[in-house]
């Protein structure tokens, strides 16, 4: 091979090109990379933009896949805070959170933004999609990215850089418009064809397709309760004054990281204080409280401490666990691909655990089973007896608590339905939010390694089933709750930081699951770390998951 030679194998075609050649000159190449978006390259993920620097294999990715939906949304949002700043010269763009298919965002003016606003963003939208602009990546100096910053009045973006330990910064040029999101992005404007844009005061919602669907937008479904959840957080960041992730590290380096402990861990004191107060209100109704939530929610810390402030109220309530009502495992029903499915709901034996929730709730005396997980059968043992009263309600958590179906002889009068979930609200700045599932992702894969003997290979790997599981049995019914609780502190993520660190780093460029580890240090970078846990209360939810619960 010729000397600055590199050779690149797409499936069985090996060319021999130009070390630097961009990714996108050698899908330009290959026949198999139409409709591709970004690429998996030596098991990283670049972007077209991206230049080639050693011998490597790549596979070209659409956007039914994670990695090419996620550029896919990036650049949609890149295509917004362009188009808006064009329409609204001088607006500043927030981008706050996920709500239902899209990106719940709001927008500072000169005056209060209007539906007549949005219209003309989304046609500019289209008009720039139309035009096919390119997104050019270019690595630089900080200090010119700190110009380009100024020039543009992205203050936030400055924040960001002065704390970024790094002497280069990654930069995408979008015509006249230069902006960092720290993502990788679909090659340009072009491939940005399926979206919406509704108006949803005081803001907008930014609508993109499902994996599943990559070229459609899927029915508009409102989410009040959840979109209430994210404004409460957003309010009571606002009180502590801090927005995004630079204004926390600087708290922290000032020495307020106690401080920040101790109002957040009383913060959800009072929430689940007034849950319990609620329920007691209405003790003579209430007999079921269900508990559900996506994974590493925080559902076992929350259920342990609500038991403690219904007993400040009076109450004494018992939990049943779902899993011990579990089906024979030859009873299990499959999932697609002929794997035993327990997470679906007909896992569950639903008439024998209605039966008892019945007798239970009219105060007759159950014999309670036990599944053997060893053997996947149910077993009966003489001392497992439960009987209630009035005073006790009974707690259940588990995947399928808010669908009726799980409790169907239970009048709905008679339940309390509680959601729970990590629902982050902080940012990166005011274009790059930090998405829930990162969150969780981060806290389940601490929570493997510390009490489950998995690494974070073994997490990451399974955790696209987890999340597919969640959209099915979980989110479709979360509005149904009666209370949602959020269970974010505003100060865990550098609590997290160095134990993920180094997880992550254990993962190697032979690993499937580099990319993702990849992405999540490059996240993880821009938190300072707290190594000192020594003002984190037994009792708080992230003990669940770094360890030292009182309630274990």
């Amino acid at each position: 091979m010729e000397k600055g030679q590199i050779r690149v194998t797409v499936g069985e075609r090996e060319l021999q090109v130009p070390a630097g050649t961009l990714v996108g000159e050698i899908a330009r190449r290959v026949p198999e990379s139409e409709g591709t978006v970004v690429a998996r390259v030596n098991n990283d993920i670049m972007g077209f933009q991206f230049p080639l620097t050693e011998d490597c294999w790549i596979e070209f990715l659409r956007t039914d896949s994670e990695d090419g939906m996620r550029a896919y949304r990036a650049g949609l949002v890149f295509l917004f805070v362009r188009a808006a700043i064009e329409v609204l010269p001088g607006c500043t763009v927030h981008i706050k959170h996920s709500l239902n298919n899209g990106l719940y965002g709001e927008i500072d003016y000169t005056h209060p933004v209007i539906e007549k606003d949005i219209r003309a963003i989304e046609e500019r939208m289209h008009a720039l999609v139309e035009e096919d602009v390119p997104f050019e990546r270019r690595v630089v100096p900080k200090d010119a990215a700190r110009q380009v910053y100024q020039e543009q009045g992205f203050e936030d973006k400055l924040q960001l850089l002065e704390q970024n330990g790094s002497d280069e910064v990654v930069l995408y040029s979008f015509g006249w418009f230069h902006d960092s999101l720290r993502s990788i992005l679909v090659p340009s404007s072009g491939y940005l064809k399926h979206f919406k844009l509704r108006y949803y005061l005081p803001g907008f919602i930014l609508e993109y397709p499902r994996r599943s669907h990559p070229t459609q937008i899927k029915d508009y479904v409102e989410q009040g309760k959840l979109f209430n959840q994210f404004f409460k957080a957003e309010r009571w960041q606002d009180n502590l004054g801090i927005p995004t992730v630079p204004a926390l590290n600087e708290r922290i380096r000032q020495g307020y990281f106690g401080d920040l402990v101790r109002i957040s861990e009383a913060y959800h004191e009072n929430q689940i204080r007034d849950i319990a107060r609620q329920i007691s209100r209405e003790r003579d109704r209430l007999r079921i409280i269900l508990i559900a939530g996506p994974s590493s929610s925080g559902k076992t810390t929350f259920a342990q401490r609500l038991t403690v402030q219904l007993r400040v109220e009076g109450l004494w309530p018992v939990a049943i666990g779902l899993d011990d009502y579990f089906v024979d495992r030859h009873l299990t029903p499959l999932d697609e691909e002929g794997n035993a499915d327990f997470e679906a709901l007909e896992a569950i034996d639903i008439d024998l655990f209605n039966e008892h929730l019945t007798k239970l709730i009219q105060g007759e005396e159950v014999q309670l089973p036990t599944f053997h997980f060893p053997t996947g059968k149910r077993q009966w043992h003489e001392h497992r007896k439960l009987q209630v009263r009035p005073d006790q309600p009974i707690i259940i958590e588990g995947i399928h608590g808010l669908n009726d179906k799980l409790t169907a002889s239970i009048p709905k009068g008679r339940k309390f339905k509680i959601y729970i979930s990590a629902l982050t609200n902080l940012n990166l700045d005011y274009h790059t939010r930090i998405p829930t599932t990162d969150v969780r992702l981060l806290r389940r894969m601490i929570r493997d390694s510390q009490f489950r003997g998995h690494d974070a290979r073994a997490t990451i790997e399974r955790w696209p089933s987890v999340t597919r599981g969640e959209k099915r049995h979980i989110f479709p019914f979360q509005e149904d709750a009666d209370v949602m609780f959020n269970s974010t502190l505003i100060y865990e993520l550098p609590v997290l930081k160095p134990l993920a660190v180094k997880l992550l780093e254990e993962i190697t460029p032979a690993d499937p699951q580099y990319s993702e580890a990849r992405r999540m240090l490059r996240f993880l970078n821009h938190f300072v770390s707290v190594e000192d846990w020594s003002e984190i209360p037994c009792n708080s939810i992230l003990r669940e998951f770094l360890g030292g619960s009182c309630f274990e």
